[in-house]
């Protein structure tokens, strides 16, 4: 004789199915919110020279970011290009075009919450190989990631991918020059601006990265239209699947562009410099780019003033929809 009880089991397992079900459908509904982050992009940065003498009257290895910080370091991930090595080696140049930061300098990166900053540029190695080698490593040892230069040629290429919220941000860094007119030879920690080399980064990062952005250090300098190797460098970097494009290295605001649905800043300008004799020089871009999700939701541009004792806010921008509506991840614009 077959027990009772067990007839009731193709009802149990019925009622299990459903429960599990409604509890699919309600997991469905409560399914978290896409996460919101902001980056922060700024200028050229550079702790020589009228910058050094800046600090040390002032004892405050920090004093040139003391003005922004507040807005920098607000952001979820904040990027500055830095345009003067480290190094603990070699003497401090008050004039000319070497490069050379002191150490104690990052306190005002570490102030603002710089979570990037891109090595790969025509100063690169004005301290020598001990000086590629030490801002890399200095960087690192204070919370900050080098883009563009590394170890070695293959930690470069790799690029940085720094996850915040849950949404992981992939950087790429290249410069059109490293050797400054100093150097005769090629250090292969330094990505140049090599278009197939771009190609292959951004299509093996993409598989890390829900997001791409590459940064690139090309152009001529004070000129305010970007020039052809520029264009071509940047679109490359759009069609192999970036979606931000930020550049630097004339020293002076160039235009944006909306391209195969990614944006495109040729040029932010000066963040903190001493190049005074032009207007130009005295003006910079910080743009902050809102995230939800991998989704871009908006891009506000703010126009910042250079003085000896840092960057100051001036005025800012948002992009309306008509500007907005060809950008790639963009669902809507509220």
């Amino acid at each position: 004789m077959v027990p009772r009880h067990r007839s009731r089991i193709p009802a149990l397992t019925s009622l299990a199915i459903a429960l599990s079900a409604a509890v699919s459908a309600v997991g469905a509904l409560q399914a978290p919110e896409p996460a919101f982050n902001r980056i922060i992009f700024a200028g050229d940065v550079m702790f020589c020279r009228a910058v050094r003498r800046q600090i040390l009257a002032a004892r405050d290895p920090a004093l040139p970011f003391r003005k922004i910080a507040p807005l920098m370091a607000a952001s979820d991930i904040a990027f500055v290009n830095l345009e003067s090595p480290f190094s603990d080696r070699g003497p401090y140049l008050d004039t000319g075009l070497i490069f050379h930061a002191p150490p104690d300098t990052i306190a005002g990166l570490r102030l603002a919450g710089v979570s990037v900053a891109s090595t790969a540029n025509n100063h690169s190695r004005d301290c020598g190989d001990h000086g590629v080698t030490f801002t890399v490593d200095w960087l690192r040892s204070h919370g900050i990631e080098p883009l563009g230069s590394s170890e070695s040629e293959a930690r470069t290429h790799e690029g940085v991918v720094l996850t915040r919220h849950g949404v992981r941000f992939g950087f790429l860094g290249y410069t059109f020059d490293q050797q400054n007119g100093n150097w005769h030879d090629i250090d292969k920690r330094i990505a140049l601006t090599d278009i197939g080399a771009l190609c292959r980064d951004v299509t093996a990062l993409r598989k890390h990265a829900d997001v791409v952005i590459v940064s690139m250090h090309n152009g001529v300098e004070y000129r305010t239209r970007p020039s052809g190797s520029q264009t071509a460098f940047a679109r490359a970097a759009i069609d192999a699947g970036a979606t931000l494009v930020i550049g630097h290295h004339p020293h002076v605001v160039q235009q944006w562009e909306r391209y195969n649905g990614g944006l495109i800043f040729y040029s932010l300008g000066n963040f903190i410099f001493d190049q005074y004799q032009r207007e130009a020089t005295q003006h910079g871009e910080v743009v902050q780019a809102s995230f939800l999700g991998a989704h871009v939701l908006a891009v506000h541009v703010m126009r910042v003033r250079i003085t000896p004792t840092g960057p100051e806010l001036e005025s800012f921008s948002l992009m309306k929809p008509p500007e907005m509506q060809a950008i790639r991840s963009f669902d809507c614009f509220r």
